[in-house]
């Protein structure tokens, strides 16, 4: 490989000096006792009304129930999805526009569900996290969710409740700038996900093997075991049909993952049987790409071509031409392509997996390639956001930092005890133990990844900026014992979860209530 090395790059988005920032001492602990501002407080209905609104409403209806879906070459589980696909059907609107979503929840066995907006910006008490935000959405009944988009960018929306997020219940969301200055011809929205359900199991029986740990056999983390040969491996009488073994990756700084995937997916298709992108040779593309996965990175690329990268998580960077990035669990990229003549893979190699998704692009005459074609680019220069660099009109203004939280990520793979600062996340209790900040305040959040495993960081209703002039983000890869540094204004108020977009991390309690103090 002749990507940069790793830690160098790392380093280079990890600065808190520069771009005149300042920071200070002081870190609040939470409390249980102080007084935190309503999901529907006043607080949270005085800032909607200052979003920018058209008028205009955008209105649909949302209906998780269960389905059959087909992910191509006969490939038909039983699964979880939004009107009986997966992906679901692509939402879009413009900045300023009000989205207003009836979610119908027809999902068997009384089971709850929600959702929530990933990485939009909205009023507190439609964010869809039970019970923090809302009650969660019984089966048999509806919840109507309204807000104002006011931020454009590539989005995507899944539930809150448990690991559903594994399930088929997401579908990308856009938000389109009447502004946009940014010059192509046509768009093709990429959605990479790793399937599970309905193959080899449930996510439920994912988490449940899971959280047996690996206590049986001695402290593994970090342990390279090799992948495991058969789904039905077990060491000591534990079951290690879910469980992966031995995935490493040098641009994650270790484990790249936890989970055995039957299939990687493009667009709701497998690699044998991919979607196909018909364009037209010298076309610009502006390609959105959304990491929809629950356990897995992807390094993308589309072969015989450079990515030029415009965007990460709906704000706009330094345009940086590559051969290939690095996407995490939550992550999404917007990136230039002159298409060439022919046909071309793209290819969304699983992170230390060995497996891949893959799609076409046919400009012309040419051959499918195999299913597990590797380009040359994804050995090239290989990106993640923490080389880029935010636009200039998106950087955050200078301003001294008024608090700072030291966000510690604990836990491993033996006891399967992920946390923040070694507690893990009560949802029952989701008032308990907040980061507090306050309404108007500069804040900046340490991420200490303590772990031998990568985790991708989402801070709900807020976008950060990685160091003091990296991208502005709401989803960031925090490598294997490495620190990452970030800074937002607290802007939007309410309660706000903080946690790892691995799903079963999150769900094992690696996350945390940022909440204003009232």
């Amino acid at each position: 490989m002749n990507s940069i090395n790793r830690r160098s790059l790392l380093l280079a988005g990890l600065g808190v000096t520069g771009s005149g920032v300042l920071t200070s001492c002081s870190s609040v602990s939470g409390s249980a006792d102080a007084p935190l501002v309503n999901p529907s407080g006043s607080a949270v209905a005085a800032t909607e009304k200052k979003r920018t609104n058209t008028g205009r409403q955008r209105r649909l209806t949302l209906t998780a129930a269960p389905a059959v879906i087909d992910l191509g070459g006969g490939v038909m589980p039983r699964t979880w999805a939004f009107d009986g696909r997966a992906p679901g059907r692509e939402v879009r609107l413009s900045v300023g526009d009000t989205l207003v979503a009836e979610l119908s929840n027809q999902l068997p066995n009384k089971t709850t569900t929600s959702i929530h907006w990933h990485g939009i910006a909205l009023r507190n008490d439609m964010d869809g996290v039970p019970p923090a935000t809302q009650t969660a959405v019984r089966a048999g009944s509806t919840f109507t969710y309204e807000f104002v988009a006011d931020a454009p960018g590539t989005y995507f929306f899944h539930p809150h409740v448990g690991v559903q997020l594994d399930r088929g219940l997401y579908a990308p969301l856009i938000v389109e700038d009447p502004k946009e200055s940014l010059d192509y011809d046509d768009e093709w929205v990429v959605v990479l996900d790793d399937w599970v359900d309905g193959v080899t199991g449930t996510p439920d029986e994912v988490l449940a093997e899971l959280k047996h740990g690996m206590g049986d056999m001695g402290d593994m983390d970090g342990m390279d075991m090799g992948n495991s040969p058969t789904p039905s491996t077990s060491s000591g009488g534990m079951s290690m049909k879910f469980m992966l073994m031995g995935a490493e990756s040098d641009l994650l700084g270790g484990d790249a993952g936890d989970v055995k995937y039957p299939h990687h997916l493009i667009n709701g298709r497998v690699a044998t049987d991919p979607d196909v992108y018909t364009g037209k040779p010298g076309r610009k593309v502006r390609l959105r790409i959304i990491n929809a996965g629950g356990d897995t990175a992807y390094r993308v690329a589309l072969g015989d071509h450079k990515l030029t990268i415009t965007h990460t998580d709906g704000f706009p960077v330094r345009h940086q031409e590559v051969d290939a990035l690095l996407i995490g669990m939550g992550e999404r990229y917007d990136v230039l392509v002159t298409l060439d003549d022919g046909v071309f893979p793209l290819v969304a190699l699983a992170e230390g997996k060995n497996a891949n998704g893959l799609a076409l692009l046919r400009t012309g005459s040419g051959s499918k390639p195999s299913a597990t074609v590797r380009p040359k680019e994804l050995d090239g220069l290989i990106m993640s956001a923490s080389q880029l660099r935010a636009a200039d009109d998106v950087r955050l203004p200078s301003a001294r930092t008024d608090v700072t939280h030291r966000i510690k990520l604990t836990g491993g793979m033996a006891k399967y005890n992920w946390a923040i600062n070694g507690k893990p996340f009560d949802m029952n209790h989701p008032e308990a133990n907040p980061l507090l900040v306050e309404e108007g305040r500069r804040v900046r959040l340490d991420f200490v990844n303590d772990t031998e495993m990568w985790h991708p960081m989402h801070l709900h209703g807020h976008t950060y900026q990685l160091g003091g002039s990296g991208p502005r983000k709401d989803t960031a890869i925090v490598p294997a014992k490495e620190t990452l540094s970030v800074f937002f204004d607290a802007d939007n108020p309410g309660q706000w979860m903080l946690h790892c977009h691995n799903a079963y991390h999150g769900e094992a309690g690696m996350m945390a209530n940022v909440a204003y103090r009232a």
